[in-house]
C-alpha cells in the first residue's frame, strides 16, 4: 500500500482524531478535562479488556507456538535498554541515572500505542497472532530490571534496589490487570467469554477513542516543557523508535510471526513506557530528571508512533514480507 495513504488512513482513525483533537484543546485553551477518577477506569477498562481478548487467544494456542515468541520477547526487551542507556552516554553525554532511567522507558512499553496499533490493524482488514497481548506484558519486565542493573554497575554512589524496582513493575496496576485478563480469558469457557464479549469486546474501540482524548490533552501539556529536554535528546525521541521498530519487524520475521504480528511486535519495541516505567523510576531513580524521561516518552515518542509510526513499521513490514 502506498505510504500516503497508510498515513491518511491512519490520521483519519477515530483513535488518532481523538488524540488530535486532545492537542488541539490544549493549544487552544479550551476548559475540556477529564476528572481523574473517570481517566483511571478507562485505564482499568482497557488494561483488563487487552488482557482478556490475549488471554482467550492463549487458550487455543499451544505451548510450542508461544514458546519462540516469549523468548524473542525477552530477549528483546532486554537488548534495547542496553542500546538505548549506552546511545545516550556515548551520543549525548547523559549521566548514568538519566541514561538509566530512559533505558527503561525505551525498554518498556506503551499499552495505548499497542491498542492504537491493534485498530490500525483492524481498520486495514489485517490478521495477526491472537497471543500479542501476553508479549506485552511480558515485555513490561525485562527493561526495568535491565535499566536498574546497569545504574548500579556504573553508578558508584547508586542505591538502586532491584526489589523495590521490581515490586513497582510487579505490583503496578498495569502488569495486575493485564495478569488479570489474561488469566480470565485464558480459563474461561466459551459461555463465559461469550457473557463477558458485550463488555469487554464490543466497546474496546469506543473506550480507547475517549482514552486518547484524555491523552492528547496530557501530551498537550507536556508539549511545551519539550525544551527541556534539548536538540539532542528530542531526536533521539524520535530516532531511536524508528530503529528499535525496524529491529521488531527483523526479529518477528526471523521467528516466523505474520506481517500483522511483524507490525505489532515492532510497535512493542518502538513504544515508550509512561504508566509503568516512571513508577519504578520514580522510585528506584529518585534524581532522574522527569523533564527527560517524562517529556520525551509521553510529548514526543507518543505522538510520533500513534500518527507516524505505526504506519511507518506496517511499511517496513511490507519491504520484508
Amino acid at each position: 500500500m502506498d505510504s500516503l495513504l497508510l498515513l491518511r488512513a491512519n490520521l483519519l482513525s477515530p483513535p488518532v482524531i481523538a488524540f488530535a483533537a486532545g492537542l488541539v484543546a490544549v493549544w487552544v485553551r479550551s476548559d475540556l478535562k477529564f476528572p481523574e477518577q473517570v481517566y483511571q477506569i478507562l485505564t482499568i477498562y482497557l488494561l483488563l479488556a487487552i488482557g482478556f481478548k490475549g488471554g482467550s487467544a492463549m487458550a487455543d494456542s499451544s505451548i510450542g507456538e508461544l514458546a519462540i515468541p516469549l523468548l524473542a520477547t525477552i530477549i528483546v526487551g532486554a537488548l534495547i535498554p542496553i542500546i538505548v542507556f549506552f546511545a545516550v552516554r556515548i551520543l549525548i553525554g547523559m549521566n548514568v541515572v538519566n541514561a538509566a532511567a530512559l533505558a527503561a522507558h525505551y525498554g518498556s512499553v506503551s499499552a495505548v500505542t499497542f491498542m492504537a496499533c491493534l485498530a490500525f490493524l483492524n481498520n486495514q482488514d489485517i490478521s495477526y497472532e491472537n497471543f500479542m497481548p501476553a508479549l506485552m506484558a511480558v515485555m513490561e519486565i525485562p527493561a526495568i530490571f535491565i535499566a536498574m542493573l546497569l545504574a548500579k554497575i556504573f553508578n558508584s554512589d547508586s542505591k538502586v534496589s532491584f526489589g523495590v524496582a521490581i515490586h513497582e513493575v510487579l505490583s503496578g496496576k498495569s502488569f495486575i490487570l493485564l495478569l488479570c485478563g489474561l488469566f480470565a480469558g485464558a480459563v474461561a469457557t466459551e459461555d463465559g467469554r461469550a457473557l463477558m464479549s458485550p463488555f469487554l469486546v464490543t466497546p474496546f474501540y469506543g473506550v480507547l477513542m475517549l482514552f486518547l482524548l484524555e491523552m492528547g490533552l496530557v501530551a498537550g501539556e507536556k508539549m511545551k516543557d519539550a525544551r527541556q529536554a534539548g536538540i539532542p535528546l528530542m531526536a533521539f525521541a524520535i530516532i531511536s523508535p524508528i530503529l528499535q521498530g525496524a529491529l521488531g519487524v527483523l526479529v518477528s520475521y526471523a521467528i516466523g510471526l505474520s506481517q500483522g504480528g511483524a507490525v505489532i511486535f515492532a510497535v512493542l519495541s518502538a513504544s515508550a513506557s509512561y504508566i509503568a516505567a516512571p513508577a519504578a523510576v520514580r522510585v528506584s531513580l529518585p534524581e532522574a530528571n522527569p523533564g527527560y524521561y517524562v517529556t520525551t516518552s509521553l510529548a514526543i515518542t507518543f505522538p510520533f508512533n500513534l500518527v507516524i509510526g505505526i504506519p511507518l513499521y506496517f511499511k517496513m513490514s511490507e519491504w520484508i514480507y
